[in-house]
């Protein structure tokens, strides 16, 4: 027997699966924000070790202001190596650390995808299913 309990409970659950939706598109957003950040941080390292001597550069101060400046030396970077600390490191091996850092972000997103693959469905499902519990309730 369908009681009104058990519909308020589902819409309530149905509800709770939309904000987690949201929640995980957001994370989904902010991953393709990083690798799309990874992707330029690529791109630049690639051109910066086929350059020779001193190269003109574009330098971000923030918020998407540059200033022109000169890589004195364009064999070595300071790569984030974590907590905050930067370490000098050879232009190859930085490409190497970002794309470690991109197959990461990829892992991320194909189980975040997965995840709300998963999650889709539990909705839909409980969404048939309330729908059927209130057809049943109005023909009492």
């Amino acid at each position: 027997m369908v009681t009104e309990d058990d519909i308020t409970k589902n819409l309530s659950l149905l509800e709770y699966y939309k904000e987690q939706l949201s929640n995980l598109d957001m994370q989904q957003q902010y991953l393709q924000a990083a690798m799309m950040d990874y992707q330029k941080a690529k791109i630049t390292l690639e051109h910066l070790e086929t350059a020779k001597g001193k190269q003109d550069i574009l330098m971000p101060v923030g918020s998407g202001v540059f200033i022109t400046g000169q890589a004195q030396d364009s064999s070595k970077v300071l790569l984030d190596i974590g907590a905050g600390i930067v370490a000098e490191k050879p232009v190859k091996e930085a490409v190497i650390k970002i794309n470690e850092r991109m197959d990461q972000v990829q892992s991320s997103q194909k189980k975040l995808y997965e995840t709300m693959q998963q999650l889709q469905a539990e909705a839909e499902s409980l969404s048939e299913k309330t729908q059927q519990m209130m057809a049943e309730a109005q023909q009492k």
